[in-house]
C-alpha cells in the first residue's frame, strides 16, 4: 500500500513537474533542432519492472544511428561510451552533463512505466544476459535517478551497480527516495566523469547462448 501511494505521488508531482518546466523542455528542443538537425527525442525500449519493454524518452545527445556507428569506430560495447566519444553532439555533451537530456522521462514517470527514483532502465539486449542476482533490480520500476546514480553514476562499472540497485530495492523506503532526489539535486551540474571500458556487459555479449551451445551437441 505503501509503494503504491508513493508511486502515485511520484506520478503527480512529475505531471507538475512537466507543468512548470515546459518553457526549459521547449527551449531544449529548439536548440537541438537548430544545431543538431530533426530528431529532438531518442526514443529506445528499455526494461521496466519485471523487463517489461517499454519506449523511454531523452533528448537526443548522440548522432543518429550511433549504436551501428559504434561498429565502424571499432567499439565493443555499442550502448556504453569512450573518451571523447565521436558519436555525442554539439548539445549533447552539456545535456548529459547537466542530466537535461533526461527530462523528456517525467512522461513516463506520468505515464507509470517509470518513477522518479529507481534503477536506471537498462536496454533489452543487455537485459537478456542478466544473471538471477542482476535481475533482481527489476523487481521494483525503474528510476530517472536512484542509488547507483548518487553513488557515482559511470564512474562506477556494471557489477558495481547492481549491487547498489540490490541495496535499493532491498533497503526501499519513501525516506531513501527523497534522500536520493535531494543529492540529485544538488549535484545536477557535474565535470566530465572518467569512462569505463563496460567489460562485464562486452564478454556477456561474446558468450555463447545456451541455444547455441545445445545446437553444438
Amino acid at each position: 500500500m505503501v509503494r503504491t501511494l508513493w508511486n502515485g505521488t511520484q506520478r503527480l508531482v512529475a505531471a507538475v513537474m512537466l507543468f512548470f518546466l515546459c518553457p526549459l523542455i521547449l527551449a531544449i528542443a529548439a536548440w537541438i533542432r537548430i544545431a543538431d538537425g530533426r530528431g529532438v527525442l531518442f526514443v529506445q525500449d528499455r526494461a521496466g519492472r519485471g523487463g517489461k519493454p517499454f519506449r523511454m524518452l531523452k533528448f537526443r545527445s548522440m548522432v543518429h544511428d550511433s549504436v551501428a556507428l559504434s561498429a565502424q569506430l571499432g567499439i565493443d560495447d555499442p550502448f556504453g561510451l569512450v573518451e571523447n566519444d565521436p558519436r555525442i553532439t554539439r548539445c549533447g555533451r552539456f545535456l548529459r552533463r547537466t542530466s537535461l537530456d533526461e527530462l523528456p522521462q517525467l512522461i513516463n514517470v506520468v505515464a507509470g512505466q517509470m518513477n522518479l527514483v529507481g534503477p536506471r532502465p537498462d536496454v533489452l539486449p543487455q537485459v537478456a544476459n542478466y544473471s538471477a542476482e542482476d535481475a533482481r533490480r527489476l523487481e521494483v520500476k525503474p528510476g530517472i535517478t536512484g542509488w547507483a546514480q548518487v553513488n557515482g553514476r559511470d564512474d562506477i562499472d556494471w557489477p558495481q551497480r547492481f549491487i547498489l540497485d540490490r541495496h535499493y530495492v532491498d533497503n526501499w523506503s519513501p525516506l531513501l527516495d527523497v534522500k536520493i532526489l535531494f543529492r540529485t539535486a544538488v549535484t545536477l551540474q557535474r565535470g566530465e566523469p572518467p569512462v569505463h571500458v563496460d567489460t562485464l556487459n562486452i564478454v556477456r555479449q561474446k558468450a555463447p547462448s545456451p541455444e547455441d551451445v545445445t545446437s553444438a551437441v
